[in-house]
């Protein structure tokens, strides 16, 4: 078997074994390209309307009273949270629930700027595999990503092929009519 037919299968086999979790991973993985500009995947940013100067006098447990007040954030212990992300340039904290609801509340007021789904996390983890199980992002969608790597060096490799065949053919055709010139 030459390396050509190897490559050549190697490409067409190993697309037909990838073809399901590449094509989740692309999908996937065009909702999180596209997930700053439009709300419905990931809420924007809100701003606080109080300019301040140095660190607000909000207590991390007043916050988390008035997250914890949210019905749809369905939290009653601090566990319940998937993260916390504090935006001191923005004036804002964000509340992010494990039942992926995001609450903005302004760190001066502690007004509730934005309560919104944030679909953007159950993307992430539907394009890593996580979303499936943690057995099929280990066992599926990382052995599909090695075998996305080998076929993109078999691409090349294919592609380039012939182009340098073509450019060895000319060349020796060049070097066979420059001989038969010589002779004459």
């Amino acid at each position: 078997m030459t390396v050509n037919k190897l490559f050549r299968d190697i490409h067409h086999w190993g697309s037909l074994a990838v073809m399901i979790p590449l094509g989740v991973m692309i999908v996937a993985g065009i909702f999180l390209m596209l997930k700053k500009e439009f709300d419905w995947i990931q809420p924007p940013s809100q701003r606080s309307a109080v300019e301040i100067t140095g660190a607000p006098a909000t207590t991390l447990l007043e916050l988390y009273e008035v997250a914890a007040s949210i019905p749809e954030l369905d939290t009653t212990d601090w566990t319940q949270f998937d993260r916390i992300d504090v935006q001191p340039d923005r004036g804002i904290v964000k509340f992010i629930s494990t039942n992926r609801w995001e609450a903005q509340i302004d760190l001066v007021t502690l007004e509730v700027l934005q309560l919104e789904y944030r679909r953007s996390d159950l993307f992430e983890q539907i394009h890593d595999g996580s979303f499936f199980a943690d057995w099929v992002k280990l066992y599926v969608f990382l052995p599909a990503g090695v075998v996305l790597f080998a076929l993109w060096l078999t691409g090349i490799w294919l592609f380039f092929l012939p182009h340098v065949k073509r450019w060895q053919r000319d060349r020796k055709r060049a070097a066979k009519a420059a001989a038969r010139q010589g002779r004459t």
